[in-house]
């Protein structure tokens, strides 16, 4: 009896050194692949291919993900990943590139986000066009996927003059080739009535089922919104501004401290308005060259805003989740900032800082050949005027008050009708705690 009853703990004992041990070795690869990913420029291209060949169930690694990504998926309705879409959601949450090259971030940096799909001969241009705007290695580049493209990787991969993040939406429809979000087998088509073909979905007011081709445009945009402003332990905490770029926006090299100028003109020079924009509204004007600043309707090149105009927005989710239009930008101008009840104003200066050079949307002019820019190249001038601060700060400000734009009664152009999409994106609405305070705009 008394062998029995010291047997138990020198059981108990063992189990906890054993426990202790495992824990200890789990500790030191945790921060040997921290200190890997943090010094060493190692390819995102390879870390990813890598997770993507080698699927594995992964469940301990995912829960501390989520955990550190503050992702409530207990409490918002999801839809079921495969192996490919929990992969990518992993790298989310990989430390930025280039850490040894910048080590320190300026205190007051615009963070800057490219959104991408999948046209690289355009995200060449828009790379190239950023390694030489001054003050780019200040701030911190994140660089949003929709969908899993190697060519689209290795140009970010490349990437040397900042630090430099990727993120990838793990809902795009790109990822989900036989289930929603992507197209299943039980989707109506076309104008297709339910309940005659016996199919799943809502069509749009115009009688047309989804394309998930054509909805991954919002649902990318809604996601990564809420992820960089409320997900990424990067920006999460981030109180000012965040300029937002896509893959056919040319950025000229005075475009950041042209910004950093805006920005800090804003709540003096016109503090009702929401946001700073480096180009005008009208995508085809290259300003008016007057000595003046501009205000007018918020554009869609070369955007940035702070979180209070972040969480005005985000109060607005089911407005932007339900109506009736797969253009976010278009969702924006007719439901969100009307809702907001006065004019909502971007200030800018009055010449342009970027250029968009996209001759095609929707996702297409995607690959080498096909890329929609004229013979294949991008004739954008560049002149000694584009590569200064160009605004000056005794600039009165020049108000445009009648603007077109889309009348009350607009109910979009369609696209958008599934219900499925739309409580997608509300779920992308309500999949991080919100964090940070309000200032001013």
């Amino acid at each position: 009896m008394a062998a029995a009853y010291y047997k138990k703990p020198r059981l108990r004992d063992v189990a906890l050194r054993r426990l202790i041990l495992v824990v200890s070795v789990t500790l030191c690869g945790v921060l040997l692949l921290v200190f890997l990913f943090g010094s060493n420029p190692t390819s995102i291209n390879d870390v990813t291919r890598d997770l993507v060949e080698n699927v594995g169930d992964g469940n301990d690694d995912d829960s501390a993900y989520r955990r550190d990504l503050k992702v409530a998926k207990g409490f918002v309705a999801l839809p079921n990943q495969n192996d490919l879409s929990l992969k990518l959601e992993k790298l989310n949450d990989l430390p930025p590139r280039n850490l040894d090259l910048y080590p320190n971030l300026a205190k007051d940096r615009i963070i800057v986000v490219l959104y991408v799909h999948n046209r690289p001969q355009y995200l060449k241009v828009v790379v190239d066009s950023l390694s030489q705007v001054t003050g780019i290695n200040e701030t911190l580049l994140i660089v949003s996927h929709d969908g899993y493209f190697e060519d689209m990787n290795k140009i970010i991969d490349g990437i040397r003059f900042c630090q430099v993040k990727q993120i990838f939406a793990p809902y795009s429809p790109h990822l989900f080739s036989d289930s929603f979000p992507g197209v299943s087998a039980r989707d109506c088509k076309d104008k297709d009535v339910a309940s005659q073909k016996h199919c799943e979905g809502n069509p749009d007011q115009y009688g047309n089922h989804r394309s998930p081709r054509i909805v991954s445009l919002k649902h990318h945009w809604w996601w990564m919104m809420n992820t960089v402003w409320d997900g990424l332990r990067e920006t999460r905490k981030h109180e000012g501004h965040i300029l937002f770029i896509e893959e056919d926006h040319f950025i000229y090299p005075n475009a950041y401290r042209n910004l950093q100028i805006l920005t800090s003109l804003k709540p003096e020079k016109c503090p009702d308005c929401y946001a700073a924009n480096l180009a005008p509204s009208d995508v085809n004007s290259r300003g008016e060259g007057w000595a003046s600043l501009i205000a007018e309707r918020m554009g869609n090149v070369g955007y940035a805003f702070n979180r209070t105009v972040w969480k005005k927005i985000h109060n607005k989710a089911r407005e932007f989740c339900f109506f009736d239009d797969y253009n976010w930008d278009i969702t924006m101008w007719a439901t969100v900032y009307p809702s907001f009840g006065s004019p909502v104003y971007s200030l800018r200066g009055s010449r342009t800082s970027a250029v968009h050079f996209g001759r095609c949307g929707l996702h297409q002019g995607q690959g080498e050949k096909k890329a929609c820019m004229d013979n294949g190249m991008v004739n954008i001038h560049v002149e000694d005027a584009d590569k200064v601060p160009n605004i000056a700060s005794d600039w009165s400000v020049h108000i445009y008050k009648n603007q077109p734009g889309y009348k009350a009664g607009f109910k979009g152009w369609g696209g958008w009708g599934d219900d499925r999409d739309r409580h997608l994106c509300l779920s992308f609405s309500n999949m991080y705690c919100s964090t940070g305070t309000s200032s001013p705009m």
